[in-house]
């Protein structure tokens, strides 16, 4: 129960599935957790969960895909726990905009890179800094299983991914001296409200999740990797993308 005793952690889109998992496992575990979401409501109940548990937490309504947002939140995070040593960029998802490089829209393209690729990107620029001050500490961002297999049909998102698991590996090697590990996860499909919502209208996630070999993931099971990437356990891991995908990228 004190794998980040101590620690001060920001995880954005933590107002539901693998975010809000992550807050809650990370409070657990010692962290004291600043949510960052979006939607109000949904972050203010992370918290309220957190809380219930005997954790602490704070909200933070951040739009990760808004430079003085992200940075708004790291410095609540700064004002009100005192530093930052963890750094989950776990917003971002992909959308039944999408499709292939001639099919897709120009708009559902950078829709996906400003959340997914820029939101990580700002989520690190701001975040970085802080950890450095803390004598370093661990940055986690959110790929895919896309950004290491071919899928159909999702373009735009898989370009985000790719670039989210690229910037992983150049922010690991430009920070390491700094004692900053950097690290991402890349999950499958997982069992959270919307992309099970999802399954039901988009056939490419049907029928990836047919070929999961240890069945679905739930968001816990992301979490607990986070959770990994974030203690000292992980400690000599950085630039890695680990699949958490039931065996999908070897299927």
């Amino acid at each position: 129960m004190d794998r980040l005793a101590g620690k001060v952690a920001l995880i954005t889109g933590a107002g539901s599935g693998i975010g809000r998992q992550a807050a809650i496992l990370f409070a657990a575990e010692g962290a004291k957790a600043a949510v960052a979401e979006i939607n109000a409501e949904a972050g203010a109940e992370t918290v309220r969960l957190i809380q219930a548990r005997g954790g602490d937490a704070l909200f933070c309504q951040t739009d990760v895909t808004n430079e003085q947002s992200v940075e708004a939140a790291v410095q609540a995070a700064v004002k009100k726990f005192g530093g930052l040593d963890v750094l989950y960029n776990n917003a971002g998802g992909s959308s039944p905009h999408d499709g292939s490089v001639v099919s897709a829209s120009i708009e559902e393209f950078w829709r996906a890179i400003k959340v997914d690729l820029f939101g990580t990107w700002l989520g690190c620029r701001f975040g970085i800094p802080e950890i450095i001050k803390r004598g370093g500490g661990s940055v986690i961002n959110m790929a895919s299983n896309v950004a290491l297999m071919g899928m159909r049909n999702m373009s735009a998102y898989t370009a985000a991914k790719g670039g989210v698991a690229a910037l992983t590996r150049a922010t690991a090697v430009e920070f390491g001296p700094q004692n900053v590990r950097v690290n991402a996860i890349a999950p499958s499909v997982t069992k959270t409200e919307r992309v099970m919502s999802r399954m039901k209208t988009h056939p490419a996630i049907e029928a990836l999740a047919k070929q999961h070999l240890v069945g679905l993931g739930e968001p816990l099971h992301v979490a607990y990797a986070a959770l990994y990437l974030a203690s000292p356990e992980s400690g000599v891991v950085t630039g890695q993308i680990l699949p958490v995908d039931s065996g999908v990228t070897i299927s």
